[in-house]
């Protein structure tokens, strides 16, 4: 992964972020810059898997990799709140 590569990734994983913190339903208490870490990551990971499948590389917008990235999201918004809940 170039370096454009990886600030694009931070870029977007902000945004995936706080679209898996909307995608989940009620309050969650976890925090602004925690949701933001787990949506770069999100994006990362979301990235890698959408190139092991073969669809990271499409003309257009990558849908599907970008569903991957928000339900990874999702999940690790959902996972942290469990986890910070103990």
């Amino acid at each position: 992964m170039e370096i454009s590569g990886l600030i694009s990734a931070i870029v977007i994983g902000i945004v995936i972020g706080v679209l898996g913190r909307l995608a989940l339903p009620g309050r969650q208490h976890t925090g602004v810059l925690l949701t933001i870490g787990v949506g770069v990551l999100a994006a990362l990971v979301g990235t890698a898997i959408a190139a092991g499948l073969g669809v990271a590389e499409t003309s257009g917008v990558d849908w599907i990799e970008l569903a991957i990235q928000i339900a990874l999201a999702a999940g690790g918004v959902a996972a942290v709140e469990r986890l910070k809940g103990r």
